[in-house]
């Protein structure tokens, strides 16, 4: 396991406010009130841990296959349904929704390999992830990727606590199965919009792991 450097930066002020709060605690309320000063410190080392382990990204041992749709993100599936897509397809799709809470790794893979034929970046609401309007509404980052003539459109979506959407991929870029694509701070989650008849593998409220469930199998 290593952490992200997505969280470089963070856990660095992390560690500033940590050590910070706990030398003022140390100097100015310990001696006369040493209960308060054990939970201010209990309370900032638990937050600061839990910090570091936000952007932990565990080693796997990653899926590939020529008609697998692996899952692009940790969580749990929340919505398997047919949808009409409005911002690329403009037509009718099978969309699988994964929901990440914080304490999910929070690294984005690539579903499938093939090519980079669309990103576009939308800002929007922050509403809680699992809102049905999360996926039109909140700030929100797509990207199609096209293998053969299938094409899947992939969308990391901000969620209430979540307000940085980061995306590495470039339109025309060639890009490999489970291999990193981007990362989204605090809780979120990442639509799949596939093709009508594509079999799928997983059932509601299903635990997955990114880059190593299979969602569904291409026809």
């Amino acid at each position: 396991m290593h952490i992200h450097k997505e969280g470089y930066k963070s856990i660095a002020i992390g560690a500033i406010v940590f050590a910070v709060l706990n030398l003022l605690s140390f100097y100015f309320i310990s001696s006369s009130l040493p209960i308060v000063s054990l939970l201010i410190f209990i309370v900032t080392l638990g937050t600061f841990l839990f910090l570091i382990s936000f952007f932990r990204v565990p080693n796997r041992v990653l899926t590939t296959g020529e008609n697998l749709v692996v899952c692009p993100a940790d969580g749990k599936v929340v919505v398997i349904e047919e949808v009409f897509d409005e911002e690329y397809f403009h037509d009718k799709r099978l969309q699988i929704s994964v929901f990440m809470s914080p304490a999910n790794v929070h690294q984005n893979r690539n579903p499938i390999s093939g090519e980079v034929i669309y990103n576009q970046y939308h800002k929007g609401k922050y509403l809680v992830a699992w809102h049905p309007k999360s996926s039109t509404e909140n700030e929100r980052h797509s990207v199609v990727i096209k293998k053969g003539n299938t094409e899947i459109l992939v969308k990391q979506i901000a969620g209430a606590l979540a307000k940085r959407i980061v995306n590495y991929l470039k339109v025309g870029q060639p890009v490999a199965q489970a291999a990193e694509y981007g990362f989204i701070k605090f809780g979120s989650r990442v639509d799949l919009l596939l093709p009508l008849g594509t079999k799928v593998n997983v059932q509601l409220n299903e635990v997955v792991k990114g880059g190593v469930t299979v969602l569904a199998t291409l026809q």
